[in-house]
């Protein structure tokens, strides 16, 4: 029995289910610096998410597994899908038992006796334990701890090495990070997604806000402003260090409301999304929300009642090829190599 889906948000296959296209996401959960609301607030706010068919909630950190499976507890069974990690950033020997421990401090503290599914970063690429975890990860789901298996900021050579090992329909996802600012998954990891059959849940498309009519015709911020969130202080100095400069970003800001404008008003920020999900490799993305803070479910939706044209895509590229975005894969490497 798969969670129910939802058409205002679309589907797209995920192993067994068949979730929308946008998620939320909790991490910002794990901190205060991203402001904070009681657990109560947080519930409220998931629930009028799901009212609105936003019926996955991934990336947990912090007390996020606790209050999701606190909040999972009050739904019938299958009314949404819950997605957590394991990060695995010290490496000795793994052991079945580790990832028994591991997997199972999940289940308590998502109050559940099988995991929907299960996302695996591993820190160090010359220490192969990755592929041993993975085995033995492959063999709880055997068991029926978990549902479905996916990777997290994993680059195209180990994400096709670790396919290509486990076999067909092993992996189902790599959550990676792509945005209209951070392409580097168009260079290598679409061609892997499109060999093995999986798809990309992606984060930073909304560039920590950046990407919002909030900031069209606005100076560029202070990077030590106390206003700034964490998020937003890391994708400012993509953007203005990286990417380019705040001139372009503004030029780039510019054409998306323009665009937006055509569609019927929509924002900028759905236009960056739209530009995001229009990738076949791309699943869904998900969205960091402030639960119960500052949330935009509403604004969301317009994601699905509307299609970039062939004029909107042009546009958009004639700034991009303005920007270092397709060198971003040389001055950074490849997905998931900021965190290494």
């Amino acid at each position: 029995m798969t969670a129910p889906t939802d058409p205002r948000l679309g589907t797209f296959p995920l192993g067994p289910f068949s979730p929308p296209r946008l998620w939320v996401g909790l991490w910002q959960l794990s901190s205060t610096a991203w402001g904070s609301a009681p657990a109560s607030r947080i519930r409220e706010a998931m629930a009028r998410h799901v009212d609105q068919g936003y019926t996955a909630f991934a990336d947990h950190y912090g007390p996020a597994e606790i209050v999701f499976g606190q909040f999972q507890e009050q739904l019938p069974p299958r009314t949404v899908l819950g997605g957590t990690k394991w990060c695995v950033f010290k490496h000795g020997d793994v052991s079945r038992a580790t990832v028994d421990t591991a997997v199972r401090e999940r289940m308590t503290r998502m109050r559940t006796r099988q995991l929907d599914f299960l996302q695996f970063y591993w820190q160090d690429y010359s220490n192969k334990g990755y592929m041993t975890a993975l085995r033995y990860l492959q063999d709880m789901q055997r068991d029926g701890h978990i549902r479905a298996l996916g990777l997290v900021n994993f680059d195209a050579v180990r994400t096709d090495e670790i396919c290509t090992q486990l076999g067909p329909g092993s992996i189902v996802s790599n959550q990676v990070q792509f945005s209209l600012i951070d392409t580097r998954p168009l260079h290598g990891m679409a061609d892997v997604c499109e060999k093995h059959n999986i798809k990309l849940l992606t984060y930073g498309t909304f560039c920590g806000g950046f990407l919002a009519d909030t900031w069209l015709d606005r100076p560029e911020p202070d990077p030590y402003s106390s206003a700034l969130t964490p998020s937003q202080r890391k994708y400012l100095d993509a953007i203005t260090r990286v990417w380019g400069d705040w001139a372009l970003f503004q030029r780039l800001l510019t054409v998306l409301r323009r665009i937006g404008d055509r569609h019927g008003g929509a924002s900028i920020a759905n236009i960056a999304v739209r530009w995001v999900l229009d990738h076949p490799f791309v699943g869904a993305v998900l969205v960091g929300t402030r639960l119960g803070v500052s949330e935009h479910p509403e604004d969301n939706l317009n994601v699905f009642r509307f299609r970039l044209s062939d004029a909107d895509r042009t546009d958009i590229e004639a700034v991009l090829e303005r920007s270092n975005g397709r060198k971003m894969i040389t001055l950074i490497g490849d997905c998931g190599a900021e965190y290494r």
